[in-house]
């Protein structure tokens, strides 16, 4: 059984600027079979200009972009009360990783993990760093 990723900004961001790491620890992921998942608001976040980020719209093309519901949306912003923190962004992730079950894949793991921390969630997502 593979354990599905989720990607935030941060990796999206790393794609279009082109990280090799990056691009390699998703091609290992698709080879393996891994389920690889992308809030869509982290596309929102990281998306600027359909003309220069033609690269990342080929690596979203690889990934299930996860439309955010209305359930976690509030989870979302309840997360972000306990937390004491505006990122709802950060807050959907975390919601969603613990859902699936998912590694995170974040350049902000210290912000992650206070989310995860104040949703108490066990046993807790593992995060990886972009």
């Amino acid at each position: 059984m593979n354990i599905p990723y989720l990607y935030d900004a941060g990796a999206l961001i790393a794609i279009d600027n082109g990280d090799r790491r990056m691009w390699a620890r998703h091609h290992l992921a698709l080879e393996d079979g891994r389920d690889i998942h992308v809030p869509s608001v982290v596309v929102s976040q990281a998306w600027r200009d359909s003309r220069r980020q033609v690269r990342l719209g080929r690596f979203l093309a690889g990934c299930n972009v996860v439309s955010v519901g209305l359930e976690t949306a509030k989870a979302a912003g309840i997360l972000c009360g306990k937390a004491g923190t505006a990122d709802v962004v950060d807050a959907t992730v975390v919601v969603m990783a613990a859902t699936l079950g998912a590694i995170v894949w974040t350049s902000d793991p210290d912000d992650i993990r206070t989310l995860i921390d104040a949703q108490g969630i066990k046993p807790a997502p593992v995060i990886r760093t972009v």
